[in-house]
């Protein structure tokens, strides 16, 4: 019994630092501009930002080349982001596993089936970002960014805050916008 304590108080001990620290961290002197608990957050959210920056890093700078030949989003094989008013939606083409050309994008291996939509809120983009597998990223460090379509006209300016948000928080992960033409490419 002696040793089954003794073998759980690390984890244990692991699971309840956190918890018996927080207040002592919230607490304290707080004469400067913000409460110490938005303090903490924006200090959080800055240290995820720059983790995901670090890891972004390792994808290669962006092939300008590759990406502007491409006209359609269906054809767009980096990750691709939609912004709504209330979130916005991650688009991520997975890699093939199989490496040979035949059959490729036929019946038996349609790109559709690797295509994944992953619904996030703006503050847990740079960490979505940094989810996305190495391989989904072809053209580079660069990512497409779209306004959602038929938005009602009552939430058309949170949308464009929103995408400024999103591209904001793209520039500061050093990750490429490309602003994806609202009205396609022959219509512009």
């Amino acid at each position: 019994m002696l040793s089954q304590v003794r073998s759980m108080r690390p984890t244990l001990l692991r699971t309840l630092l956190p918890l018996l620290t927080a207040p002592l961290l919230l607490t304290g002197c707080t004469g400067g501009h913000a409460p110490a608990s938005v303090q903490a957050h924006s200090y959080a959210s800055q240290r995820e930002l720059d983790e995901s920056r670090v890891q972004l890093e390792l994808i290669p700078p962006p092939s300008k080349t590759r990406y502007l030949a491409v006209k359609s989003l269906g054809d767009w094989e980096n990750p691709y982001i939609t912004v709504q008013a209330d979130m916005a939606t991650i688009h991520v083409t997975l890699a093939d596993a199989n490496t040979s050309d035949m059959g490729k994008g036929g019946l038996l291996r349609p790109v559709g089936a690797r295509r994944q939509d992953l619904n996030v809120r703006l503050n847990d983009l740079a960490g979505a970002l940094n989810a996305v597998p190495f391989n989904s990223w072809p053209y580079g460090r660069v990512v497409a960014v779209e306004e959602a379509h038929k938005v009602p006209a009552s939430a058309v300016a949170e949308v464009r805050r929103n995408s400024e948000a999103v591209m904001k928080t793209l520039g500061d992960l050093g990750v490429v916008v490309y602003e994806w033409p609202e009205a396609g490419f022959g219509l512009r």
